[in-house]
This record gives structure tokens, sequence and C-alpha cells, in this order.
């Protein structure tokens, strides 16, 4: 089993904001399942000033906030009873 961490190199501007991409890629999703998110309602907070920015300690909040499961199942039970929450 290889246990090597590999480390994510984003692009964090002075003042803690994160462009789609770069957000996409520290909460380790494809930019656009982070669009169908951000659609959906279902992703982190997000500001857009003509462009999408993130910033980076709503980032880690959403992280803290998403529920930890054992299974796939489980998952999508959690998906399906708190949609629209």
């Amino acid at each position: 089993m290889n246990t090597e961490i590999q480390r994510v190199k984003v692009v964090v501007f002075p003042d803690g904001r994160l462009d789609s991409d770069n957000a996409a890629q520290f909460l380790g999703l494809s930019p656009k399942t982070l669009a169908m998110m951000r659609s959906a309602g279902t992703g982190p907070k997000f500001v857009k000033r003509g462009r999408i920015f993130y910033f980076l300690e709503d980032l880690q909040g959403w992280m803290a906030e998403q529920p930890r499961v054992q299974s796939t199942a489980q998952a999508r039970l959690f998906m399906r009873t708190n949609r629209g929450s």
C-alpha cells in the first residue's frame, strides 16, 4: 500500500480568495462539479464580482460541515434526506 502524501498547489490571493479552478483543486473536485454544485446551491459560499471567487475560510468551513460516512449508500441517503436544507 502506497502511503505517500501528495501535496496540491493552489493559488490563494493575499485576501484569502481563490478562483474557481483553485477552489476546485483545493476541494478535490473538478471545476465542472464545483460549477454544478454552485448552480444547485449545494456547494460552498462564493462571491461573484465579474468572476467567481471563494474564500479559503469558507471552503474549509464547508468541508468541515460535510458528513463523514462509511459507505456510498450512507452518502446517498444523507444527500436525499438533506436536499433543500
